[in-house]
């Protein structure tokens, strides 16, 4: 668990990977920041349907398909480090490319109906999910949500709203939270999963960034069967911590040190041939200062993920280790691509640079699947209560 240097299976992963982004990813930036400032729309950050089935379909002749699927749905369940690795070269774009066979892991929790219904059709692209949590009145505090579903004979009448979910304006199911109270469980939390067909609508919010497109749900009194419930009635986090916990220690957090890594090779260009005042800003010590600190949180910002990925692939408890990972490399990519932006001047706040694109999509990096506060309150907490040892990684 404590080696931090890739097999040579991993690096090869990465570097076909690397060239993928750098042939395939890469060259459509421009397209895509032209559509954007033209007003075109697509999934994001700007593509089409079309071309993101096609680039899957590249990807997939390359043998990346299914990345994190159990092979027995026909993936190949690459262990989270070699993920991490993956994750980390998807990043360095801001095309938010995602390779084929991939479904939220609250799914592989289906009982075999639910498999032909759900997870079968959305493993081969024909059906489209999203999950619901966050709510106007309850974000990073799930537990505070006031969706429900009430019983009502062998049927869930469930209203309620939810917001800033990913895909919602355009999931044809959704894998939804909701409060199921009863005198045995006054805050239970149920997970089902609904079919856009029952009722429910939906509605693109605009945001800052662009390289997610989320939206808002509204439930007005939508009936399910009690066939649509996954897993247990009262145990629906059972299948949603899982899932943020991956996110925040190896998969979001990857994603943003392959950020950082181009923002600052791009950075570095940028001061090898910029003059001012006759000087070149590479042979200027704050600018060459600034750009070593930009490393050196880079580099700790990879091994604090390397070390969560590795521990998840021990099969250890990693959950501190993400709520660190989460608020650590979000808050440095957003100074990275800050500082970035700085050096590079009026060139680095226009259109036509995906520095500009980075600054406004890092900002949410500190915001979901867990706000900088609710993770450093994670922290806090486990320190206090005696959960872990400060500093204690190994």
């Amino acid at each position: 668990m404590d080696d931090f240097f890739l097999s040579e299976e991993q690096r090869q992963i990465r570097d076909t990977v690397r060239k993928f982004v750098e042939s395939e990813l890469i060259p459509l930036e421009p397209r895509l920041i032209r559509r954007e400032t033209e007003g075109g729309s697509g999934a994001s950050p700007g593509l089409t349907d079309e071309e993101q089935k096609d680039l899957q379909g590249k990807a997939r002749a390359l043998g990346f398909w299914g990345i994190d699927l159990p092979a027995e749905y026909g993936g190949v369940d690459l262990d989270p480090v070699t993920q991490s690795v993956i994750h980390e070269e998807l990043g360095r774009t801001i095309v938010d490319f995602h390779f084929g066979g991939s479904v939220l892991p609250a799914l592989f929790t289906c009982n075999d109906e639910q498999k032909e219904r759900y997870l079968y059709p959305t493993i081969r692209g024909e059906r489209v999910s999203c999950i619901a949590i966050s709510e106007p009145g309850s974000g990073s505090d799930a537990r505070a949500m006031r969706t429900t579903a009430l019983r009502d004979g062998d049927d869930w009448v469930i209203n309620g709203e939810k917001c800033w979910i990913t895909r919602g304006h355009i999931a044809d199911y959704v894998i939804l939270f909701a409060r199921t109270p009863s005198a045995e469980a006054p805050d239970g939390i149920t997970c089902f999963l609904v079919d856009r067909s029952r009722g429910w609508t939906s509605a693109q919010i605009p945001v800052m960034g662009s390289r997610d497109k989320v939206g808002s749900l509204a439930f007005d009194n939508v009936r399910v069967p009690s066939t649509a419930i996954l897993g247990k009635v009262n145990r629906g986090f059972d299948h949603a911590m899982p899932f943020i916990y991956r996110n925040r220690g190896y998969v979001l957090s990857a994603k943003n040190i392959g950020a950082m890594a181009r923002i600052i090779e791009m950075t570095i260009e940028w001061a090898r041939n910029r003059k001012v005042f006759g000087k070149l800003l590479c042979d200027r010590d704050n600018i060459v200062q600034a750009i070593a600190e930009m490393e050196v949180a880079l580099r700790t910002s990879k091994l604090l993920v390397h070390h969560a990925a590795r521990k998840a692939a021990a099969g250890v408890d990693f959950r501190h280790e993400a709520c660190t990972v989460k608020a650590y490399v979000a808050r440095t990519a957003n100074q990275v691509v800050d500082r970035a932006l700085q050096i590079h001047g009026a060139m680095g706040y226009a259109k036509e640079n995906v520095i500009e694109r980075w600054y406004r999509d890092l900002r949410v990096e500190r915001i979901y699947d867990g706000s900088d506060e609710i993770n450093l309150a994670n922290v806090a907490r486990n320190l206090f209560k005696g959960h872990v040892r400060p500093g204690e990684m190994f």
